[in-house]
């Protein structure tokens, strides 16, 4: 059992073996909760202990938001072990599913190095400092690091034995290591010695060190010991439980592909919807595809998705990744007859080189690609030279291949407009807009006079420019033009990198001069995100009036002007779209049908809020939040009125299907206040009772535990369903009320319900409610 998964064992299980008892982090994780949660911020509360599930089960934009706070926090109140089990989990988030590299190089650097502070280093966990690093340099450049992961990591194993927390996950690094540096026999006799060692201890292997064994079999030739290794593994307790049924499945396909097993590993390959979000898996998934060509479709989808995937290790300097992938997609390429794309991955793979520290070898393998470009026999195209543009313009759009439209159009780009045009945004679909840049770019720019060319081409290619990064070349191009279209490349460029006051100022100026309708939506846009609703509604008002906009600009107009509570133009617009608003003046407050609102929490996630629609971009919210949101039940908010998903086309499904909508803003506070229940659950009669007598007061309530929830009887220690949740109430009635009714309702209930904020704000038996805290657990 790795660090990773010693973290969420103690979190779930028994503390006994979890040593030293007396300082525990897992103490401070629950004083730092109270803490945060009697400062007001419940959602950093309630997220703390949840930091290793955000981690392990791909929650990264909560994670990226809590970790870095929970760090901040543990940082000011002088708890070190609580910083460092913040900054180990995002940490693990990041090197391990996103595989990040030298992008968090410096941060696990910085993780070993604050393990080994006098403060830090007799935590039980200090060791996971080490495997997350290595995990980060293998990522960033794993044969380049190979020695200095062996050295660290033998240092870290030299003081842990067998019976350690961390000597699992340990050990996978360093056989992963041994991998790297070329030493398989190495690796395998390492990894069968460390599973003894940890049986001699009474203890598993975790599943990752047998998946490492099986690697390592692989990597020595011995295919048949590594099935028979993966099923002996493939009962261990995994590091990572969420991972293991996909990275298994993989590692299966990879061992029987290598075995000749050809439709048994097909079937065993994990779909690219299963692994698609998993970076961590790309590399073994391509390789072991590369192997599998008879049995698996090798489509230009396929390698338009491999080179999405090294755009995206790219942006997180996993470098070896990127030459991996590149020469695998290569390969794919040419199997298809994609000859342009495997040459240009020839290239790619070639500059990549410059980036790795371990190079042997590496320059054969791109001269073995582009000799098996060379040889290959290139696809006749289907028709004529000069007529290839009106077959591309005739081809079936759910049909045809774009890339060997790419292919096939060449010989024509650069010098036929028509065909540079669809050979270059192809080029761009497909995942080479610097290519198709440069080629649009010399035809329009270097070789022609940008000023005299069309609006289609200006706007492909400053489109083309913004997705190649080559933002210079924007700046050139809009110098060249006149200047209603220099401000629209400008400001579309500003966009592009939410630069939002040179937007308006680059987009206004193009509204001034005839820009359009794509001036305004882009002025409108960039006020919008400064902040200035009343201003990016005026902007867009006129289109009302001139019919000059599209439908999408007069929901825009009902969003930006239900903002400001401009209601007579909210119902001029929704005339405009024949919604049956009732006349009148003033807000429109209707009442719809229930909606779904999705809307920001505090720790990075986003809340799903159950509420009313109350006109067309508008809805009341229904269920009470707890204390330190920024919204509740009684609130309205402004929604987009585009739904976030389809509605069902099925008439039965449709009946239950509530839509979801993303929140904007804040439009009118109810004023309520939550406040917390908790205890055991009461009888239905009991709770029917409560409910009806909530309901009477219109005070909103909502359950937030679930079925799994219980609670401990104080007398026999018997577990018992237990039940938590908020109530709302509104600014007119008063806490002493709330507390008051609650008292009435529950005092017959055989097992009591706590209030304990409640009670201490009105001050009444907070004594009582904190003996009940204690004595059912809550």
């Amino acid at each position: 059992m790795s660090i990773k998964a010693a973290f969420v064992w103690v979190m779930v299980g028994d503390l006994a073996d979890w040593l030293p008892m007396d300082v525990d982090i897992w103490a401070w994780v629950g004083s730092t909760q109270r803490e945060l949660h009697e400062a007001g911020n419940t959602g950093l509360a309630m997220a703390l202990g949840d930091v290793p599930g955000q981690a392990l089960e791909g929650r990264f934009t909560q994670l990226d938001v809590v970790a870095p706070a929970i760090a901040q926090h543990a940082e000011t109140l002088e708890k070190p072990w609580l910083e460092f089990f913040a900054r180990y989990w995002h940490l693990l988030g990041r090197a391990g599913d996103r595989a990040i590299g030298a992008v968090a190089l410096d941060d696990a650097v910085a993780l070993a190095d604050f393990a080994q502070r006098d403060d830090v280093r007799d935590c039980p966990a200090a060791p996971g400092a080490v495997e997350v690093l290595a995990m980060t340099q293998a990522n960033t450049d794993g044969p380049g690091y190979a020695e200095a992961r062996l050295a660290t990591l033998g240092a870290a194993l030299n003081g842990v034995g067998p019976d350690s927390l961390a000597f699992s996950g340990l050990a996978t690094q360093y056989v992963a290591a041994l991998l790297d540096a070329g030493q398989a026999a190495e690796a395998v006799a390492y990894a069968e010695a460390a599973v003894e060692r940890l049986r001699g201890e009474g203890r598993e292997a975790s599943w990752e060190l047998g998946a490492a064994s099986v690697r390592a079999l692989l990597a020595a030739g011995r295919p048949d010991d590594a099935l028979a290794a993966l099923d002996a593994s493939t009962g261990f307790k995994p590091d990572d439980p969420v991972a293991k049924g996909r990275r298994e499945t993989l590692l299966r396909s990879q061992v029987l592909a290598t075995l000749g097993r050809v439709q048994e590993a097909v079937d065993a390959l994990p779909d690219l919807d299963v692994v698609g979000d998993h970076a961590r898996e790309w590399v073994e998934w391509a390789r072991t595809v590369r192997m599998l060509t008879e049995g698996i479709a090798n489509t230009w989808q396929l390698g338009r998705i491999l080179r999405q995937w090294m755009a995206y290790f790219e942006s997180v300097g996993g470098h070896r990744a990127r030459f991996e992938l590149a020469l695998t997609a290569g390969h794919l390429a040419v199997a298809r007859q994609g000859l342009w794309q495997a040459r240009l991955l020839a290239d790619y793979a070639e500059a990549v080189i410059a980036e790795l520290r371990a190079t042997e070898g590496l320059a054969e393998r791109v001269a073995e690609l582009r000799a098996a470009a060379d040889d290959a026999k290139e696809l006749p195209p289907p028709g004529p030279r000069d007529e290839l543009v009106a077959y591309f313009d005739a081809a079936d759009g759910r049909t045809a291949d774009p890339e060997r439209w790419v292919g096939w159009l060449w010989p024509l780009s650069g010098t036929d407009l028509e065909a540079t045009r669809r050979h270059t945004t192809t080029l761009g679909f497909l995942g080479y807009a610097p290519v198709g840049a440069d080629v649009y770019w010399k035809t329009v720019v270097e070789d022609g006079d940008p000023a005299a060319a069309g609006d289609e081409d200006i706007s492909y290619l400053t489109g083309l420019l913004i997705e190649a990064g080559q933002d210079e070349r924007v700046e050139t191009l809009a110098a060249r033009l006149p200047q209603t279209r220099s401000h629209l490349a400008l400001a579309r460029l500003h966009r592009a990198r939410e630069r939002w006051e040179e937007t308006a100022a680059e987009a206004e100026q193009a509204a001034a001069n005839e820009g359009g309708l794509e001036a305004l939506r882009l002025w409108s846009g960039a006020v919008q995100q400064l902040g200035d609703n009343v201003k990016a509604a005026e902007i867009l008002k006129p289109l009302l009036d001139s019919g000059e906009g599209e439908e999408e600009d007069v929901w825009r107009i009902i969003v930006l002007s239900t903002a400001v509570e401009d209601w007579a133009t909210v119902r001029a617009a929704g005339t405009k779209l024949g919604m049956p608003i009732e006349p009148g003046e003033g807000p429109i407050e209707e009442e719809w049908h229930l909606v779904r609102v999705i809307l920001p929490a505090p720790d990075g996630s986003q809340r799903e809020v159950l509420a009313v629609r109350t006109g067309p971009a508008t809805a009341r919210l229904a269920i009470p939040q707890p204390r330190g949101m920024d919204y509740n039940a009684g609130d309205v908010v402004v929604i987009d009125p585009r739904p976030l998903e389809p509605i069902p086309e099925n008439e039965q499904e449709r009946e239950s299907f509530v839509i979801p909508f993303a929140g904007v803003t804040m439009l009118r506070p109810g004023g309520y206040t939550s406040w917390f229940f908790d205890g055991a659950a009461p009888s239905e009669d009991e709770w029917a009772e409560f409910n009806e007598v909530l309901a009477e007061r219109g005070w909103p309530m909502w359950v937030y535990s679930d079925e799994n929830y219980r609670v401990t009887h104080p007398a026999t220690g018997e577990q018992l369903p237990g039940v938590f949740g908020w109530i709302a109430i509104p600014p007119a009635a008063r806490p002493a009320e709330l507390d008051a009714v609650l008292d009435d309702v529950t005092e017959q209930w055989s097992h009591p319900l706590a209030w304990l904020d409640l009670a201490r704000e009105v001050g009444i038996e907070a004594e009582r409610h904190e003996r009940i805290s204690k004595e059912y657990g809550l």
